[in-house]
């Protein structure tokens, strides 16, 4: 027989994902320029120079069979040691080769980091508005995703609502900052207090909570602010990290999990990922893009666009009346709806070719995602659909 739990996801599509397949659809209608999909989170700028003309290199230099050959289980020794000294020089937290283990994209990363600190019949904690895919991540693990309810004035961490979930049988905290969908950075201030809160509730249930930063954003931070990284504010924290958005490589599902060197069993981490890659089919990234990126690790994709995007369609939000937080990074924008019910409100804007993604998949209902990852042009010229949308339905 097959599996049930499987046909009954079937019932579950992403709507983002149905969002993107109606977009493509109309495109074929009216000439895909002419809509304005704001759905999907699929970078739009190329990767750099210096990433084709490694991949050039290599393989122009290299021996085929040992360039498209399997990785080590835990993966290549001097990809890891490359991405270790890169993540000690810019954060301070000393990791080496042995707290790194490269995996396929961030999701990768994720299983491995859930199935390093939890067993089936845990918890894990997350914040609402949340990646949605959080869910099927967590409950693949056997274990059951709890959500802190969105604090919606600026998006950072409602602690009472934390305190209220934690316990005994918590393993760890997921946190996404930069966040999508709300592209809300948290503050040094937020992490120096969830640090102190995940130490409280570590010592009064008796057993280490671990912190899992997920963390494909991190290069996309606006206004010149710092970029954060939450292992060096907590000890017992695993970091998720794709590269699919700082070198726009999404297609190429290559990531990597860094484990504090200060967390509890930390020389065990990568070891485990190597035993679980086992159980998850996770087995060994391609050689080839591990052995390219860790020759990039000083360069990004031109990343400014998102910026200017961000700032364009900001603007003209505020100006039409929306209630929405400017963000601190990412390439998402999270206003709130013009009537309660986000997902009407998201269906009518489709009759102005406008695809925007509801916020109740998010764990924050009322609210839509627009991902601005767009040409600027395609920005701009969206503004009068926008415009005529909310006039017409909505009289602004």
């Amino acid at each position: 027989m097959i599996a049930q739990h499987y046909v009954d996801m079937l019932g579950g599509k992403s709507v983002i994902r149905q969002l993107s397949e109606w977009s493509t659809a109309r495109g074929k209608e009216i000439g895909y320029e002419n809509v304005f999909d704001y759905s999907l989170g699929n970078p739009s700028v190329p990767c750099p120079p210096k990433f084709t003309q490694t991949m050039l290199h290599l393989l122009q230099t290299c021996d085929p069979v040992t360039l498209h050959g399997y990785s080590p289980t835990l993966t290549i020794p001097s990809v890891r040691a490359a991405v270790a000294e890169n993540l000690r020089s810019r954060f301070g937290v000393p990791y080496t080769a042995d707290h790194i283990f490269m995996t396929t994209g961030a999701a990768g990363a994720l299983a491995h980091a859930l199935r390093c600190v939890g067993v089936p019949g845990q918890n894990i904690i997350t914040f609402a508005p949340f990646f949605s895919e959080y869910t099927p991540y967590v409950e693949g693990a056997g274990m059951t995703l709890r959500v802190v309810p969105p604090r919606v004035q600026d998006f950072q961490i409602d602690f009472d609502g934390l305190k209220a979930l934690l316990d005994k049988d918590t393993a760890a905290v997921l946190i996404n900052t930069p966040n999508n969908p709300s592209g809300v950075a948290y503050s040094p201030e937020t992490l120096r207090n969830l640090a102190a809160c995940l130490q409280a509730a570590s010592a009064r249930f008796g057993h280490h909570i671990f912190l899992i930063s997920d963390e494909p954003y991190r290069e996309i931070v606006f206004g010149g602010a710092a970029q954060q990284h939450p292992a060096a504010y907590y000890p017992d924290t695993l970091t998720c990290y794709s590269f699919s958005k700082s070198l726009s490589l999404p297609g190429e599902r290559i990531g990597y999990v860094a484990a504090n060197p200060a967390c509890e069993k930390a020389e065990l981490i990568v070891p485990m990922c190597g035993q679980i890659s086992r159980g998850t089919g996770h087995n060994c990234p391609p050689s080839l893009i591990q052995l390219a990126v860790a020759e990039c690790l000083d360069v990004t994709s031109d990343l400014s666009v998102y910026e200017r995007n961000m700032e364009l369609i900001y603007a003209e939000l505020v100006r039409l009346g929306f209630t929405v937080l400017k963000p601190g990074g990412t390439f998402y924008i999270f206003p709130k709806a013009l009537e309660a019910d986000a997902t009407a409100f998201c269906r009518k804007a489709q009759d102005y070719d406008l695809a925007l993604v509801p916020g109740d998949g998010f764990g924050c209902p009322g609210y839509f995602r627009m991902a601005y990852c767009i040409e600027t042009e395609k920005v701009e010229r969206s503004f009068e659909a926008l415009r005529r949308f909310v006039r017409d339905c909505y009289g602004r």
